[in-house]
């Protein structure tokens, strides 16, 4: 790399600070072109700490104005200048450090620190942005209490907000004005955050179950005030949520949400004061969809269970991460199920595991949910931390039981609060309050990759006994060859051959119709007994116990008869994808299966047929596997050639279902309301699912359907599902109505973003003519993270005739865009590129094209961002 690589950071390196810091006094005289910071850091030598020991005080692209100890300046050579920022030497074990900085808010593109959004300015502090506002120890095993004083111009900046309670305000001279903020709970710097700008406040209040009233407030700009009721509403449920199923309730007076264009990520939970990436606030059912409402409600969500399980208990240090985010989307998605969506929601997370998390883990940018050494760590916002990280939570509350584990969560909160812990000390406070040993579990944390595992079953008639033997491995990744054996919960029933389920006994318990088998070694064998026939399927894995692969061996009737039969949602959909899968697999290796395929077609006719499934789950069963995860079945592939494979199968096993398909979707008029419920939101789900299907495989009168549907449709969700179903044909209509929604939401952005995806999504026409008219398009802005991902992400993700053109025109444009975005914003480019890390699961040509892509960009000035993923998708 021509940019000097960053240096690596070392788990095992890890020491406690030397400084506790007692609290924080900053000063904010605000501008967006040149903002004064003044703080004020009262700091004492921890207990066990040198006598000698310096002040880390950590920097970057700060202008320092003025440094002083104890009111004087440090004396020569006490003070140094480095890379991380500043080391104090020499101080005394107590001190009152003054630290001035300039920092120049509208010139910040990499939106980390206080930057500039549509005239907002604002903060993004995680996970080291601290450090670009004013000297500090900026680690999150730092935490202290902060009083924030902002002054600003009262006309430009009417609205002042800090963390925690607002203490003063008032009148200054000149036009401005000043807002106090004291947070009564100590934090780490990456919790910090404030806004000012002229901002609608939309305004709610939210009684705790202990009586207290808490005032909610929304801030948006002025123009979006009524699209921020179901933002609200979402906050009073996940709080609610959060006292009802885990005990916790909210600790200030105040709750504040404000919703900015320019945002790297979803949300940021500071303490009081989130921020969010306003596409995860503004809703309207004319403006969002069914599965923009859900996202909504689900990242709220998130960052209020952050209140506990991230803030009022955080992470140590950053290798910790999973700490507060596993734990967290784990209470999120159990919100979800529990409150919107049910049934489908453990299919939906597996969907996403399986297409994202697993490639993920089987590739160069494989890692452990608790890493133990990390180059930048901006590049470990991951699916393993997060989505992998819950799984690891969920596995625990099914190892150990739901009251023991509620009783864990209850003993960590209280014994951890105003803290900064580990992993270790969750497990172990689960191991604690269950009486179980967790020490194999543990390498869950510690070991990269998705185990693989096989089971195979044997009936002995004489007895009525099945005998299961199970068998793990876990592929090597990088910088961990050698594998060990893991704690794996194996859900499991067995079905008759009337589809009910059969009782049985496991070894040691109670006659049940569904058990756990825990894998804890390579090799295990377990005995299920009592049973007065064969069982003719077992439906393994059930509720996607674990997140793994595992291999039965079933053959095309034992899945057939489960995707008609098993009530449990998850393996239901799990063994019709085995199907499709291998259907997909059978026409890339050679020759199409008429009787597999022919076998899908009647085992889908059923379930079209069966008046007892709700639609969402209808809706859900009825896809296919994801291209991405299709490309993981094979050691290297032609990403073309399976993306054909992918819509031949779909036209063999659909088209004799076209008749059934058009008389069982629902009715558009009934539920195109745009309500916010389980049951019109399955309905509409089934309904674009059935179009689409209609669409693709070239059913009569289908095209002209979706034209009806968008011309008539009430609600984004009906207009959306109507222009994805079109968005791959060749037709006329899709140019028409792309044309006219663009003319339709060209002023609304978030609006404005679908359109840009589903122009670089399609496959239709020149992709890459296509691709630069976009980018010059009025709407786009390079500054704007959710336009970038817009245009960029759906180009590599869904565009693969054009992505992967033999030529090897896609990757060379593709890196030539990243080279630019990487300039402006190294954590938005760095994330982008990982489609490009995956160059060895292509056919040769693709591969040399795509690696060649790659060392170029390495030969180039890039950010530590980017350079970090370059280099470890080149070492593997």
């Amino acid at each position: 790399m021509k940019d000097a690589t960053p240096s690596m950071v070392l788990l095992s390196e890890y020491r406690a600070p030397d400084w506790v810091v007692e609290d924080l006094d900053l000063r904010f005289d605000l501008d967006p072109a040149s903002t004064r910071v003044e703080s004020l850091i009262r700091v004492r030598r921890a207990e066990g700490a040198e006598a000698g020991a310096a002040l880390r005080l950590h920097g970057r692209d700060l202008e320092l104005l003025r440094l002083e100890v104890d009111g004087k300046a440090p004396e020569s050579g006490a003070v140094t200048t480095d890379a991380e920022g500043l080391l104090l030497t020499g101080l005394p074990d107590s001190a009152a450090i003054t630290v001035e900085t300039c920092i120049r808010p509208e010139a910040n593109t990499a939106l980390e620190g206080l930057y500039v959004s549509g005239g907002t300015l604002c903060t993004q502090c995680e996970p080291e942005g601290f450090r670009r506002i004013t000297y500090f120890p900026d680690r999150p095993d730092v935490l202290t209490r902060y009083r924030v004083r902002l002054e600003a111009d009262a006309s430009r900046y009417p609205v002042l907000l800090a963390n925690g309670n607002r203490v003063e305000a008032g009148e200054l001279p000149a036009g401005r004005h000043y807002a106090v903020w004291e947070d009564p709970f100590p934090k780490p710097s990456y919790l910090f955050a404030l806004v000012a700008g002229d901002l609608s406040c939309v305004s709610d209040r939210f009684t705790t179950r202990s009586g207290r009233e808490v005032a909610l407030e929304v801030y948006v700009e002025h123009h979006n005030r009524d699209r921020c009721a179901h933002a609200l509403a979402s906050l009073k449920r996940a709080m609610r949520y959060d006292e009802d199923a885990f005990g916790r309730e909210y600790d200030l007076d105040v709750y504040m949400i404000v919703a900015v264009e320019d945002f790297n990520m979803g949300a940021m939970e500071n303490k009081g004061l989130n921020l969010f990436n306003a596409k995860y606030v503004l809703a309207s059912p004319e403006t969002a969809t069914d599965n923009d409402y859900v996202h909504i409600e689900g990242v709220i969500a998130h960052e209020y269970f952050h209140n506990w399980s991230g803030n009022r208990v955080t992470c140590r240090d950053w290798f910790q991460l999973s700490l507060k985010e596993g734990l967290t989307v784990f209470r999120d998605q159990e919100f979800t199920t529990d409150c919107t969506l049910f049934g489908v929601k453990r299919i939906d997370d597996a969907q996403g595991l399986r297409a994202f998390q697993f490639p993920e883990d089987a590739g160069p940018l494989a890692h452990p949910v608790r890493p133990d050494r990390y180059a930048e760590i901006n590049n470990f916002y991951t699916m393993t931390v997060y989505e992998k990280g819950a799984e690891l939570i969920r596995m625990l509350r099914t190892l150990i039981g739901r009251e023991a584990f509620r009783r864990g969560l209850d003993l960590y909160f209280e014994r951890f609060d105003g803290q900064a812990v580990t992993t270790e000390d969750f497990v172990d406070v689960m191991a604690e309050a269950s009486g179980r040993d967790l020490a194999r579990f543990r390498r869950w944390y510690t070991q990269a990759g998705t185990p693989r595992v096989t089971a195979r079953t044997h009936f002995d008639s004489r007895v009525g006994a099945l005998q299961i033997d199970l068998e793990q491995e876990t592929p090597p990744t990088p910088g961990q060859q050698e594998k060990h054996p893991l704690h794996i919960p194996v859900r499991l029933s067995l079905l008759g051959r009337d589809g009910r389920v059969l009782p049985a006994r496991l070894e040691g318990a109670a006659e049940a119709t569904e058990f756990v088998v825990e894998l804890t070694e390579e090799a295990q064998s377990f005995r299920l007994s009592g049973l007065r026939e064969a069982p003719a399927a077992v439906s393994w894995l059930r509720g996607f116990s674990a997140p793994v692969r595992l291999d039965a061996g079933q053959g095309t009737a034992e899945l057939a008869h489960l995707v008609v039969h098993d009530d449990d949602a998850f393996a239901r959909w799990d063994a019709l994808q085995a199907l499709l899968r291998r259907a997909v697999i059978a026409r890339i290796g050679s020759e199409p299966d008429p009787v597999l395929e022919a076998a899908l077609t009647t085992a889908i006719g059923a379930l079209l047929e069966d008046s007892g499934i709700e639609p969402v789950v209808l809706a859900t069963l009825l896809d296919l596997p994801s291209h991405r995860e299709l490309m993981e079945s094979f050691e290297r592939a032609d990403p073309v050639a399976v993306d054909a494979a992918r819509h031949a199968v779909e036209q063999a096993v659909f088209q004799p279902l076209a008749e059934r398909l058009a008389s069982g979707a629902p009715d558009p008029g009934r539920w195109d309301d745009g309500a916010f419920t389980a049951e019109a939101m399955g309905q509409r789900r089934l309904l674009n699912r059935i179009l689409a299907l209609r669409v693709a495989i070239g059913a009569a009168g289908a095209v002209e359907d979706a034209v009806r549907q968008y011309r008539e449709a009430r609600s984004q969700t009906l207009a959306m599902g109507a222009l994805a179903a079109v968005n791959d044909s060749a037709d006329p209509a899709r140019g028409e109505l792309l044309a006219d929604f663009e003319r339709r939401h060209r002023a609304d952005p978030l609006v404005l973003d679908k359109w840009f995806a589903l122009e670089s999504g399609s496959q239709v026409g020149d992709g890459l003519a296509r691709l630069e008219r976009l980018l010059d398009h009025p709407g786009f802005r390079w500054s704007n993270p959710n336009r970038v991902r817009a245009v960029l992400g759906p180009f590599m993700a869904q565009n693969h005739r054009h992505f992967h053109r033999e030529d090897g025109a896609g990757y060379q444009r593709l890196a030539d865009y990243l080279e630019h975005l990487d300039s402006l914003n190294p954590q938005t480019s760095a994330r982008l590129a990982q489609p490009l890390t995956r160059w060895q699961r292509l056919d040769p040509a693709r591969s040399a094209q795509m690696r060649q892509v790659l060392e170029r960009l390495a030969g180039k000035d890039l950010s530590p961002d980017l350079a970090d993923v370059i280099q470890r998708a080149l070492a593997r």
